[in-house]
C-alpha cells in the first residue's frame, strides 16, 4: 500500500491515541509506512463558549464540533484513516464514512480530580466539566452542587482543578489520566497543590457510551484501508461498543445528550445498564439488559426504559 495517512487533533490525548495507534499498525504491518497528519477541529478552536454551545455559535451539526474537520480531510483523500476518541464520534455517521474498528478499550470509569475528596463535595461544591452527562449525574448524587463550565486539553483541566479558585474539583475519564500517565487513587502535587483523585464506579457515576474506546474511521468503500484497519479491532470491545452505540441511536441520542451507559462482557454474556436524564428538570429514567447478541441486548435495554 502506499503511505498509509492518519488524521488526529492535536491535543496531547489524542496525539497518545495517535501513538497507540501508529504502534498497533507497526506490530500488524512491520513494512507500511505511516503519515501522522494533525488537524485542528472546531471544538478545539472554540474554547471561548461552553462546550454544548459551540455548534450554536459555529452554525454547524451539534455532534460533529471535535470530528468535522478530519472527515472533511477523509472524504477529500487528505487522510486515509481518522483516529478519534470514540465517545466523540456521532452514532450515525454520514454516508461517505465507517466506523470500521476500535482498539482494545481502557478503563471506562469517569474519575474525580478535587482539592477535596470526592466524598467531602456537598452543596454548594463547584465541580469543573464541560460534559452535560457528567452535569447532570453529578447534580443527581450530589445535591445542590454548582457546575462550572471547564474547557481545554486534560493538562489545563488539570492545572485549572489545582490552581483555579472557581473550582474544588473536576471530572475527567479514567483512560485519558491513564494515557497521559497521571495517577488514578490517591494523591498528587500539581505545581505543589495536592489533588485527590478517585474512579468513580461506573454502576454508579454512569460513563458515555463508547468511554475509553478509540475509535478508527475510514472512507466507505475503501477495502484497501479497511483490510488494514480490520486486523486492529478488538472485538469484545466492538462488541460492547456496538450495544452502547445502538441504545444511543434507538434514543436518537448523541454526544451531548445527558446519558450514562455501561456495560460488561463475561464470555459471550453481555450486561448493560443505562441512566437517561430529560431534557429539562427531573429524575433519570434507569433500564438494565442482558443477552448474548450485542444488538438484541441494546434493543432490550432500549425496551426495559418505558
Amino acid at each position: 500500500m502506499k503511505t498509509l495517512k492518519l488524521g488526529t487533533r492535536g491535543s496531547a490525548l489524542a496525539l497518545k491515541q495517535a501513538e497507540l495507534t501508529e504502534a498497533a499498525l507497526a506490530a500488524a504491518f512491520p513494512e507500511l509506512e505511516v503519515e501522522r497528519v494533525i488537524i485542528k477541529t472546531t471544538g478545539d478552536r472554540r474554547t471561548d463558549v461552553a462546550l454544548n454551545e459551540v455548534a450554536k455559535a459555529e452554525g454547524i451539526w451539534d455532534k460533529g464540533v471535535f470530528i468535522k474537520e478530519l472527515e472533511v480531510a477523509l472524504e477529500e483523500g487528505e487522510i486515509d484513516l481518522a483516529v478519534h476518541s470514540l465517545k466523540d464520534l456521532p452514532t450515525v455517521l454520514e454516508a461517505p464514512f465507517q466506523l470500521r474498528s476500535v482498539l482494545e478499550r481502557a478503563a471506562v470509569a469517569d474519575a474525580w480530580i478535587g482539592k477535596i475528596p470526592w466524598n467531602e463535595v456537598k452543596k454548594g461544591s463547584r465541580v469543573g466539566t464541560s460534559s452535560v452527562r457528567r452535569e447532570r449525574q453529578v447534580q443527581f448524587l450530589k445535591a445542590g452542587v454548582k457546575v462550572v463550565d471547564l474547557r481545554g486539553n486534560v493538562p489545563t483541566r488539570l492545572k485549572k482543578a489545582a490552581t483555579d479558585a472557581d473550582y474544588d474539583g473536576i471530572i475527567l475519564a479514567e483512560a485519558g489520566l491513564t494515557r497521559l500517565g497521571y495517577p488514578i487513587e490517591g494523591m498528587f502535587e500539581l505545581e505543589r497543590h495536592p489533588l485527590f483523585v478517585e474512579c468513580l464506579p461506573e454502576k454508579n457515576f454512569f460513563p458515555a457510551a463508547g468511554q475509553g474506546a478509540v475509535g478508527l474511521e475510514i472512507r466507505r468503500g475503501d477495502e484497501e484501508t479497511g483490510r488494514i484497519v480490520d486486523a486492529l479491532n478488538h472485538l469484545d470491545t466492538w462488541n460492547r461498543i456496538s450495544a452502547e452505540r445502538e441504545f444511543l441511536r434507538l434514543l436518537d441520542a448523541g454526544c451531548s445528550t445527558p446519558i450514562g451507559v455501561w456495560s460488561t462482557l463475561t464470555g459471550e454474556h453481555l450486561e448493560m445498564g443505562a441512566r437517561v436524564f430529560p431534557e429539562g428538570p427531573g429524575s433519570p429514567r434507569k433500564a438494565k439488559a442482558s443477552g448474548v447478541v450485542p444488538l438484541e441486548v441494546a434493543h432490550q435495554l432500549f425496551e426495559n426504559l418505558k
